[in-house]
């Protein structure tokens, strides 16, 4: 039996799980994902592969895996979506979109930028209706100073600092494309984007921007603890809560080709036919 490979898009509340990945004594949002696609493929099981293995507690609003299915069962994007949904309840995790792709296509590999949000909380109250959805941060932070000391970190550098201590990347050097930093109200916003991540990465830049924010430290501290190259010399690491994996790039885009996803809807309509 041959294979169909399908990329899905997903969303999901991250509080529930014990990450992405699958544990063999907790509840993974990778788990959840085979569960519905094996009972949407007959009870065959489906492997996955995603974008991105976020940490326990972490969101997503654009997170991508791709599926494989037995081939000559599925055949448009619709029941993909649909069927994956109906199957997820009542979990908190929504597939988006799905196209389908090329058996060489990877969530992981084909993907050539990641962008995250992180969404801090800036007020004296405790947050009611966002719970585990962002860091309640009660010091009043200045989003100027930090985005200040977030210059520092733009480009290729060696992120020993940034990094977790049981991250297991070869190498520490990534490159950080953008960090944009705003304020909306009693919420402060910082957009980030690279190529790849290190493990915990995005948090510890922003635990060490929120000790700008606060002025605890010097916007130009946070080179300092960029050239220190040792985690000790950055900030701690913000909770996991207030991250949401927001975009996956890829060149091209499958959820931004209906004439290929439609091709090849009707081969395999076509193939169930005959």
């Amino acid at each position: 039996m041959g294979i169909s490979r399908w990329a899905v898009k997903l969303e999901y509340c991250g509080s529930a799980f014990s990450g992405w990945q699958r544990q063999e004594s907790a509840l993974s949002i990778q788990q959840v994902l085979e569960e519905a696609a094996q009972k949407l493929s007959g009870g065959i099981p489906v492997s996955s592969i995603t974008a991105g293995r976020t940490d326990a507690g972490v969101h997503a609003l654009g997170q991508v895996a791709h599926l494989d299915f037995p081939d000559s069962v599925f055949y448009n994007s619709k029941k993909i979506r649909d069927g994956l949904n109906f199957h997820l309840i009542p979990h908190n995790v929504a597939i988006l979109d799905a196209a389908p792709v090329d058996k060489e296509w990877s969530a992981r590999f084909s993907a050539i930028s990641r962008s995250y949000r992180y969404i801090i909380l800036n007020r004296p109250s405790r947050p009611a209706l966002d719970e585990n959805r962002v860091w309640h941060v009660k010091r009043t932070l200045n989003p100027n100073l930090m985005a200040e000391g977030a210059q520092f970190l733009i480009g290729k550098h060696d992120f020993s600092s940034f990094r977790a201590t049981a991250c297991q990347a070869k190498s520490p050097f990534r490159s950080i494309s953008n960090i944009h930093i705003i304020q909306q109200e009693d919420r402060i916003i910082i957009d980030i984007s690279a190529r790849s991540f290190l493990h915990h990465q995005v948090r510890n830049i922003v635990g060490t921007l929120k000790l700008v924010g606060e002025k605890t430290w010097h916007p130009l501290q946070v080179k300092s603890a960029l050239e220190a190259r040792n985690r000790s010399a950055a900030g701690p690491t913000a909770p996991a809560c207030g991250l949401y994996l927001t975009h996956i790039g890829y060149q091209p885009d499958p959820f931004e080709n209906p004439t290929a996803q439609t091709t090849r809807g009707n081969q395999l309509v076509d193939k169930e036919r005959s």
